[in-house]
């Protein structure tokens, strides 16, 4: 498989400092905002917007993350031997009446926002959803539209995006791979 850079280190950081700007010009003062993560990548992409929006809004923001292993509505369709890694969700919040920006690194055919949503709701009602995602690569099977969006990157069903990022992979990268076969399915990992 051959894979190109479309976002290095400096581009990831200049992407989520504007995504940071956009969600303060939304959401003037940022008190009723909340940020919550969908793991893995999205968790950590939440982290950092997490740190850049409560600098710009000067203000206490919530942090959560939130695992969708379960909430998937194609967990049937994987392999049996390929479980998901389930991890924790972290809601240390009533999300009741806030603003939740939820953050993940791909969106693909929108149905790991649809699982994070319904996670989120078995949490409290909030006021509003917004989505920010690193990459939108098109190819929606639910009607979900970004909020904020890093970076458009129109893709072949036979592509994948790899975003990788410091924390977990010692590098801060998004590339694009070509593959030669049968188009990625979406089963998560990076790819919802």
């Amino acid at each position: 498989m051959s894979e190109r850079i479309v976002l290095d280190r400096g581009d990831l950081r200049r992407t989520l400092v504007r995504i940071a700007h956009e969600i303060i010009e939304k959401n003037p003062g940022g008190e009723q905002l909340a940020i919550v993560g969908i793991h893995t990548r999205g968790a950590i992409i939440g982290q950092r917007l997490h740190a850049l929006v409560s600098e710009l809004a000067e203000v206490k923001i919530p942090l959560g993350d939130v695992d969708i292993s379960f909430y998937r509505d194609d967990v049937d369709l994987r392999d049996p031997r390929e479980a998901p890694l389930v991890t924790a969700s972290h809601l240390d919040f009533d999300p009741a009446g806030l603003t939740v920006i939820l953050t993940d690194d791909v969106l693909f055919t929108g149905r790991t926002a649809r699982a994070a949503i319904d996670v989120l709701f078995d949490y409290g009602r909030p006021q509003r959803v917004q989505l920010a995602v690193l990459a939108d690569r098109g190819h929606r099977d639910l009607p979900i539209r970004p909020d904020y969006v890093g970076k458009n990157l129109p893709t072949a069903l036979a592509e994948r995006v790899n975003v990788q990022l410091e924390e977990i992979d010692g590098i801060d990268e998004v590339k694009i791979g070509v593959g030669a076969g049968e188009p990625v399915a979406d089963l998560g990992g990076g790819q919802g």
